[in-house]
């Protein structure tokens, strides 16, 4: 499809540094959940500065949307999206992204690694087809966790929110490592999804690998 500009509807921060945005939706634009697009804000400074994210939104929904994680001190395009309100204007581009569903498993998800997963979580919910599915989150600290209500009301028991840096009731206080999988899986001969950062993702990928996880079953960015 190519570059289109599209007018943001709504934008509000839902914890203290991930901002939603809704925006329009282009006539034919199509995704699959999981996927995302190119991003740049339709400002002169701004719109040659493209950035990755993933729709969070379902595909039949009349609206697209976004939960991009904010870094201020960076100065560069999610700093100047925290200054994005209604009415102004996004440039997307073409649909593109690894991560989709290939049937019932555990997802792994580093901090806002967790994006993909949303659409696909909401698509299941809302075809009744999501058991079976398990979500292992891991953030630093309890304040870094959002849609904790609505994971909760999809996944019930099969999710699960680790925090690396903080002891919180609740919560598991220990990192996704090769003892965590050991004591947490039981059954290595499923699908694996896996999204969060670089070393994030390496590491599990290659632990998982390790403990019997099929190469074609690792479903990963």
């Amino acid at each position: 499809m190519g570059a289109v500009v599209v007018k943001v509807l709504e934008s509000n921060f839902i914890n203290h540094d991930i901002k939603r945005f809704v925006v329009e939706k282009p006539p034919g634009y199509t995704f699959i959940p999981g996927q995302g697009t190119d991003v740049s804000i339709n400002t002169e400074q701004w719109k040659n500065h493209l950035r990755p994210f993933t729709f969070t939104s379902r595909p039949e929904m009349d609206y697209l949307e976004f939960m991009i994680k904010i870094y201020p001190k960076n100065k560069g395009v999610t700093n100047a999206l925290g200054a994005t309100n209604a009415g102004a204007e996004l440039i997307l581009h073409d649909v593109f992204g690894a991560i989709q569903y290939k049937g019932p498993g555990i997802f792994f998800a580093g901090g806002a690694g967790v994006t993909p997963f949303i659409a696909i979580f909401r698509d299941l919910y809302n075809r009744k087809a999501i058991k079976g599915n398990k979500l292992i989150w891991s953030n630093k600290t309890s304040s870094d966790v959002f849609l904790f209500d609505e994971f909760t009301k999809m996944l019930r028991d099969n999710y699960l929110n680790i925090l690396t840096r903080e002891n919180n009731i609740g919560f598991i206080e220990r990192r996704i490592d090769r003892n965590f999988l050991i004591d947490t899986i039981a059954d290595f001969n499923q699908n694996f999804y896996v999204c969060g950062p670089a070393d994030f993702v390496t590491s599990i990928v290659a632990n998982l690998k390790d403990l019997g996880a099929k190469t074609d079953s690792l479903i990963f960015e």
